[in-house]
């Protein structure tokens, strides 16, 4: 037997011993794979197989004909173009930006006050109530919040603009201004993710040793110190985590919170690529045209994760 044939048969063994290995642990973790057997049917179901129809983007889809035997599309890229020659482009983009920016760099760092804030209370009783507080807006749905939003803000009979007359002012139509609108969007969205967004850094926090703080109790560091020196640091790497998940969908906006709250009269500065798809590419029927747009938003979502990721890794704190 030559050395050639010996050594494919040591491979073959080697792979035979890998496959009996890895069936064993398979086997004794089965209950483990049990649990996660329905998240990843999940994901291929609802995640993995939809994307076949991504194809509709390069077809001009007919309803009738199907996505198999509806015409390709010529150029290939025609309702790219078609969305990049839009009058509202660039409009679009903008908005887009702006609002999914101002809830990424507004809605970061109130969550992590709020867990350090907790994470420091003595008093358990009253850290719970606040807690229970802050994390119950996030149960509510967009509709809920709306109604209180106009109990709130409508120009006729809202609370505030009832006590800007009381106290001589004219009342103000914030849900229709130019310029509150944004600031709305970005606020009520902090107000209702606030809390849930706390109790992930809280969980970050139980993690940290707590020999830590003892030691640096013993040498003398108050808590702002410590707080500084072992808490934050404690939690970077869910901090960073949570960051390059959030960049993924920048170019989302909120679009159920967005369709919900807005109006015609704020278009100019609330419209964004979700809602202009709906009413163009839904109600209007034009579904490649609204799959276009998706997939140019998802590449752009996945460009911004990675290269997040990879300036992260810089800092070692890098998903994969």
């Amino acid at each position: 037997m030559d050395q050639l044939t010996v050594g494919n048969v040591v491979d073959a063994k080697s792979k035979q011993a890998k496959g009996r290995l890895l069936g064993k642990n398979i086997w004794a973790f089965r209950a483990f794979y049990m649990m996660l057997l329905p998240g990843v049917l999940y994901y291929i179901l609802f995640r993995y197989v939809p994307m076949y129809g991504v194809i509709i983007a390069f077809k001009d889809f007919n309803l009738l004909e199907g996505i198999v035997s509806s015409p390709w599309a010529d150029p290939w890229y025609k309702h790219f173009q078609i969305f990049f020659n839009s009058p509202y482009f660039t409009q679009l983009m903008v908005n887009t930006s702006l609002i999914s920016l101002y809830k990424l760099v507004f809605g970061m760092v109130p969550p992590i006050m709020l867990a350090l804030m907790l994470n420091e209370c003595r008093v358990k009783w009253f850290k719970t109530i606040i807690q229970t507080l802050t994390y119950m807006p996030h149960f509510l749905s967009w509709v809920i919040i709306y109604g209180i939003l106009i109990a709130l803000l409508s120009q006729n009979s809202g609370l505030f603009n009832r006590w800007l007359e009381e106290s001589g002012a004219h009342s103000i139509g914030f849900m229709t201004s130019l310029d509150y609108f944004r600031a709305i969007l970005v606020g009520s969205e902090i107000w209702k993710d606030l809390g849930w967004g706390a109790i992930i850094y809280l969980a970050a926090m139980t993690a940290i040793d707590p020999t830590l703080y003892e030691a640096a109790r013993v040498d003398g560091s108050g808590r702002l110190r410590m707080i500084w020196h072992i808490t934050l640091p404690g939690i970077r790497n869910v901090i960073v985590l949570l960051l390059i998940l959030k960049l993924g969908h920048i170019m989302d906006a909120g679009f159920d919170q967005i369709y919900i709250l807005y109006n015609i009269q704020v278009y100019q500065v609330a419209d964004i690529l979700d809602t202009w798809v709906f009413r163009t590419g839904l109600q209007q029927l034009n579904f490649s045209l609204g799959a276009a747009v998706g997939l140019f938003k998802s590449a752009i979502g996945l460009v911004l994760v990675m290269g997040a990721n990879h300036l992260s890794k810089k800092w070692g704190d890098g998903i994969w």
